[in-house]
């Protein structure tokens, strides 16, 4: 094989085996978002808050307006300093932590606080984050999943569309849309702490407290709890959360670097697949490049079938996000194809945010920083 093809085959041939699975996810979200549960547990929908995120008050209230018959809205917070003024809706209910446990990130020990505060009278302990803008549907898409008893935890994910945007705000929305393509019909490998919900039976039944006692990750500490309880993770595509948040280059690589690091001693299952395919993906691409500038038409050819499938992946993303989030449909008519035609460019960001990750075991979050054991 010419030295060429060692690093072109292989990327083409994993961005080929990528679109599998494609139409079967269409399907299953296309399915979810047309039923309803049958049942509405009382539920406790509960959101920490740490400082003034872009949009607060509008977040906080969407949170308060779900459609959804009987649910408490708390607010979590290390202390009353941490909520802005003008912000809290009437309905909600305030919870200080004042944790102090500097084996846990403070979202954590806030979280904690909650779910203790919350009582007997809910069934259902759902979680939101502060800087997501979820649909009045939210709360519902959440719940039904959870009517299967082989479900220990149902999860939505965020979804980026900041307006008006700014290129780094917009990579991040191509950036983050990529994980979306781990979510499916089966059991979802992690769930994401910004839209998530359990039982709150099953959330003591796994010990999950005693869990978050250690955590610096609430969701990955959850997931990996449940588990190990023999239970499933369900996706739910109706709790798809939007956030309008921007952002600049700094942000963006101080972010992802923090999500990546905790992925890495969380969940090293996905972190090390995710770096093994970038390294190739990138590598094919590079040396497709470099061979189409040397005039040979046959990489020029190869880059087109490397790239396409990517493309197409995330022209899709976007499509059942759109489908998910009827009310953000002038956003998606203006920017969807910027989720086809930037992610190459993802792709190259994606390795080195991955390679940023690969060292250090220490997190800025918050206002904190945090050493993962």
């Amino acid at each position: 094989m010419p030295p060429y093809w060692i690093f072109a085959a292989p990327a083409i041939l994993l961005a080929i085996l990528s679109l599998f699975g494609e139409r079967k996810r269409a399907r299953y979200v296309a399915g979810c978002l047309s039923r309803e549960p049958k049942q509405f547990p009382r539920a406790a929908v509960i959101v920490p808050v740490k400082g003034d995120d872009e949009g607060l008050r509008e977040n906080l209230a969407a949170l308060a307006s779900l459609d959804y018959p009987d649910y408490d809205l708390v607010i979590a917070a290390h202390a009353a300093d941490d909520i802005p003024r003008g912000v809290l809706p009437s309905r909600a209910a305030i919870v200080l932590a004042h944790g102090g446990d500097p084996d846990a990130s403070e979202k954590v020990q806030n979280l904690a606080a909650a779910v203790k505060a919350a009582g007997n009278r809910a069934h259902i302990l759902a979680f939101a984050d502060s800087d997501g803008r979820v649909t009045a549907r939210w709360l519902r898409a959440l719940v039904m999943p959870l009517e299967d008893p082989a479900v220990g935890a149902s999860t939505g994910y965020r979804w980026f569309a900041p307006e008006p945007p700014t290129f780094w705000s917009l990579m991040r929305s191509v950036w983050d849309a990529a994980a979306l393509s781990r979510f499916g019909a089966g059991d979802a490998p992690f769930a994401w702490g910004g839209s998530m919900a359990i039982r709150k039976e099953t959330f003591f039944a796994i010990g999950l407290l005693a869990e978050w006692k250690h955590a610096i990750s609430d969701d990955y500490t959850l997931a990996a709890a449940v588990h190990r309880a023999g239970l499933r993770i369900a996706y739910a595509p109706g709790a798809l959360a939007p956030s309008r948040e921007r952002l600049a280059m700094t942000r963006f690589f101080g972010w992802a670097r923090r999500q990546m690091v905790l992925t890495r001693f969380y969940r090293p299952r996905l972190w090390w697949p995710a770096l093994g395919a970038h390294v190739i993906y990138c590598a094919g691409m590079a040396a497709s490049i470099a061979a189409s500038i040397r005039g040979n038409r046959l990489a020029e050819w190869a880059l087109i079938a490397q790239l396409s499938p990517g493309m197409l992946k995330g022209l899709n993303r976007a499509i059942l996000a759109k489908a998910a989030l009827p009310e953000y449909q002038a956003w998606f008519k203006r920017h969807t194809w910027v989720h086809a035609i930037w992610t190459p460019l993802a792709t190259w960001i994606w390795l080195l945010v991955l390679l940023a990750s690969a060292v250090g075991n220490t997190i800025r979050w918050r206002g904190h920083t945090y050493r993962l054991k």
